[in-house]
């Protein structure tokens, strides 16, 4: 199963911070994606274990889509004050939802964790 544009943004702007190197290449995205140039006001949620885990909003869109899910996805992930910032394990193990207001309505998206959807089984290292 193939993870949307936009949730694989917020996954690779966490994973910039985690791993403490910039990957993610905005102009090669912008061309491909145009849409992602729109100014567009978003959510990101994180949870684990079923539980809020980290969330940052933008209530009036002031940045393109592709910067305001990089910023979200950021914020949730490291400055929610209500939460330390997310450690690798966490992350890992993380869903991740990216909520969209649009003038037609809000438009929601959900990733499972990284764990759920990879194929990977220690019994085969052991």
């Amino acid at each position: 199963m193939s993870r949307s544009i936009l949730l694989q943004l917020a996954r690779d702007s966490i994973q910039e911070v985690l791993e403490a190197k910039r990957t993610i290449n905005k102009a090669a995205l912008l061309r491909k994606h145009p849409l992602l140039d729109q100014m567009v006001a978003t959510t990101v949620n994180i949870y684990l274990d079923n539980k809020l885990r980290g969330s940052s909003q933008t209530k009036i869109p002031s940045f393109t889509l592709l910067e305001d899910i990089i910023r979200n996805a950021k914020i949730s992930a490291f400055e929610d004050k209500s939460f330390s910032p997310i450690s690798t394990s966490e992350y890992l193990n993380c869903e991740l939802e990216i909520l969209l207001t649009t003038p037609e309505g809000v438009i929601s998206e959900k990733d499972p964790s990284i764990l759920k959807t990879t194929s990977y089984s220690l019994g085969k290292d052991i």
